[in-house]
């Protein structure tokens, strides 16, 4: 590819997904305005659009996953592409194999887009600078790094409650430390003109550098969420901790859960968005997550959209080589 940007082709079109950080603007809002277009695909008596017929899409999961996995699967399905999950325990992966050996087996299998996701940060950006110049590259969760598709529908998420980005005050509330969607997140928002980005939670938890990417750090929840529109709640991500950063779950959540007088202090129309899994009595109480303000479950309907915007962006983007 001549583009500088290892995601775009020679023409400025999204050819991998790799990180939400360096898409220009144009590209969000076209991914996000692509996704309008699928949302119904799913109330049609036929839900499948064939616009990657003749197509193959594998997805690698080199983490356990159940929403991220399942939502790409459907998405690709919904496009009419054929859909191949690679078991990686019981692959040659397990035995040794090389990342970039699986993929040219692989790519010998006729695959034209992969989505990989990998405990290795920056592991899909591997995997794009190796593969052939008509394969494309979706990533799905690399390490502490990036989950662009996951920062995408929860833009799709506020879009569709919020709609104007520019007037914004949005609080990202847990373990940002370790969490490759809150990064996704920011990037988007910045990208996207939400004027007040919070980052909300115990200093051990708040990794270095947030002031210079534009965010208000803040480490007591009433002063992180007040007059909030937007609060995005994080799970505690205890397996990527090494030693212990907190106390306890139940001080946790005394400290930072959010319980039905805390949202009190947002906005009374403020939405409540959670990525998923959650831990329901840690960092987020059942009466929030099952209330009228959450729209944790649409936000996973709206998963479906995205992923399909964006593996019909990327599969067209091939034409014009």
């Amino acid at each position: 590819m001549l583009s500088r940007n290892p995601q775009l082709n020679a023409h400025g079109e999204l050819h991998h997904l790799l990180s939400i950080d360096g898409l220009p603007r144009a590209i969000v809002e076209r991914i996000l305005s692509t996704a309008d277009s699928f949302i119904n695909v799913a109330e049609r008596e036929v839900k499948n659009v064939p616009l990657l017929r003749g197509r193959s899409v594998f997805n690698l999961f080199f983490e356990n996953s159940t929403r991220t996995r399942t939502t790409f699967e459907i998405a690709a399905r919904r496009l009419s592409a054929d859909v191949f999950n690679l078991d990686i325990n019981r692959s040659s992966a397990a035995k040794g194999e090389s990342l970039l050996d699986t993929i040219d087996n692989l790519t010998a299998m006729q695959a034209d887009t992969f989505v990989v996701r990998h405990a290795s940060s920056g592991a899909p950006y591997l995997v794009a600078r190796h593969v052939a110049p008509h394969v494309h590259v979706v990533n799905a969760g690399d390490g502490r790094h990036a989950h662009p598709t996951q920062g995408l529908l929860d833009m799709y998420t506020i879009r569709h409650y919020e709609r104007d980005f520019t007037q914004l005050t949005v609080a990202i509330v847990g373990d940002i430390l370790h969490s490759r969607v809150a990064r996704s997140d920011i990037h988007a928002l910045s990208i996207l003109g939400v004027p007040e980005i919070r980052a909300v939670g115990p200093l051990t938890l708040l990794p270095a550098g947030l002031p210079e990417m534009g965010v208000r750090v803040c480490t007591r929840l009433d002063e992180g969420i007040r007059g909030a529109d937007v609060i995005i709640m994080l799970r505690l991500q205890n397996e990527r901790m090494s030693g212990a950063l907190l106390p306890s779950a139940a001080e946790y959540f005394r400290n930072y859960g959010l319980t039905p007088e805390k949202l009190a202090l947002a906005k009374p129309d403020a939405i409540v968005m959670h990525p998923g899994p959650m831990n329901r009595g840690v960092e987020i109480d059942s009466a929030v997550a099952d209330g009228v303000q959450s729209v944790i479950l649409p936000q996973v309907t709206f998963g479906i959209a995205v992923r399909m915007a964006v593996l019909s962006m990327v599969a067209s983007s091939q034409r014009m080589h």
